[in-house]
């Protein structure tokens, strides 16, 4: 497939040859080149790699549903209960709704996803069987990754953990962990059973955390701990955590420096707090940082529409950035940053001013964007996109096509 006139990271024009799902040659741009049934005409616009949302709750979505009044209550566990309360009561059924804003993220340029599916008492397994639905259903459109995720703690409710190991039998990606202190309010044992089951079906660990400053700080150590003790460095991700850069400038250079050193990645929904560690110095010590939407529409709140492109602004604003390089690198984080903790051979970004995923021998993951430069199109955020997974064109004008 040739994509002619396109300009990687705002670079003069090119055209690109993809073969066998990678970019296999690229010339400068001739506008002499025909175009052959299936080749795309990128008429100058922008190419950046695709977007990967690696922290999202597709089990709890209403995209596309009526806006409704807020009604939960403060805090995880009220929060939680809100929707456990709702979730069955929506306008269409859970399956539908949930491959529909996976639909929406394609088309919008997302394709490499890290979803949870929350397993629990309530729900069973309802919520995690519509999130594997929808990865199925569009495998040839996205990345996918499953975790199975006790969003209402893991002790609190006899019966969890079986329902938690029958995910990661049925193929859950990831095991999922949440606030072990302030929730489960016995973290050594919450963590214990996360890493053991982690360990025994051989997947990634991601624990939820929303816990304050130090007790934050004391579950990551914990945390940390079990990384070295069972050697599962790169195989750990840290969400949220937006209390860990509040402590002091002392602490949030340790936990920089060992999540280097263990490996343990970071995603984050750029949260409007300034207790975040900052992901300048995260990008600069090498540790793997990824954004996400989270929820997006539901019973926790009516933030977010399926587009990355709008939470790259968001990351971009909620840190202070102006200048392109760090507008550049918010685009790095929510596209290349989010693929290298779904996989450990793509390529992590570490600089600022790197401008990786579109060289010859990158895999095709590519949006094709209006703007006259990265920071224009964050602060734009044009509807003119071509979405481009693993070498095939998956989405143009924001709808999916090539089903």
């Amino acid at each position: 497939m040739l994509i002619r006139n396109v300009r990687p990271w705002g670079a003069p024009a090119v055209d690109i040859v993809i073969a066998d799902g990678t970019i296999s040659e690229i010339s400068a741009h001739d506008a002499m080149v025909p175009l052959a049934d299936g080749d795309v005409d990128g008429r100058g616009r922008l190419l950046l790699p695709s977007f990967s949302d690696v922290h999202v709750h597709l089990d709890s979505t209403r995209i596309g549903l009526p806006f409704r009044p807020h009604t939960g209550a403060p805090g995880v566990w009220g929060m939680m209960m809100n929707d456990r309360n709702n979730w069955r009561t929506a306008e269409i059924d859970l399956p539908t709704r949930v491959a529909g804003t996976l639909e929406t993220m394609i088309a919008r340029g997302t394709t490499r996803v890290r979803s949870y599916a929350q397993v629990d008492v309530d729900c069973k397994l309802e919520k995690f069987d519509a999130v594997m639905a929808a990865k199925e259903r569009f495998s040839e459109h996205a990345d996918v990754q499953v975790m199975t995720f006790p969003q209402a703690g893991i002790l609190r409710e006899t019966g969890t953990v079986e329902y938690l190991e029958e995910s990661l039998r049925q193929g859950a990606d990831i095991m999922g962990g949440i606030d072990p202190c302030q929730l489960d309010r016995d973290p050594a044992k919450h963590l214990d059973i996360v890493f053991g089951l982690a360990e025994k079906y051989q997947v990634e660990v991601d624990i939820h955390l929303h816990e304050p400053g130090e007790l934050g700080v004391f579950s990551t150590d914990l945390v940390m701990e079990r990384t070295r003790a069972l050697g599962m460095q790169g195989k750990v991700t840290m969400s949220h955590a937006y209390g860990l850069g509040g402590v002091s400038e002392a602490v949030s250079r340790r936990l920089i420096d060992e999540f280097a050193e263990l490996d343990i990645s970071m995603a984050t929904i750029a949260p409007s707090t300034s207790t975040h560690l900052s992901p300048i110095a995260l990008t600069e010590a090498g540790v793997r940082l990824g954004l996400g939407q989270d929820g997006q529409r539901d019973y926790w709140s009516p933030y977010g529409n399926g587009d990355m492109l709008d939470r790259t602004w968001q990351l971009a604003f909620t840190n202070g950035f102006r200048r392109d390089d760090h507008i550049e690198l918010a685009l790095g984080i929510a596209s290349l940053g989010g693929a290298s903790i779904m996989s450990s051979t793509a390529p992590r970004v570490t600089s600022i001013g790197q401008h990786d995923g579109t060289a010859v021998g990158d895999r095709a993951d590519l949006l094709l964007v209006d703007g006259e430069t990265p920071t224009s199109a964050v602060m734009d955020r044009g509807a003119d996109r071509t979405v481009i997974h693993n070498g095939r064109v998956v989405a143009e004008g924001l709808r999916v096509v090539n089903f």
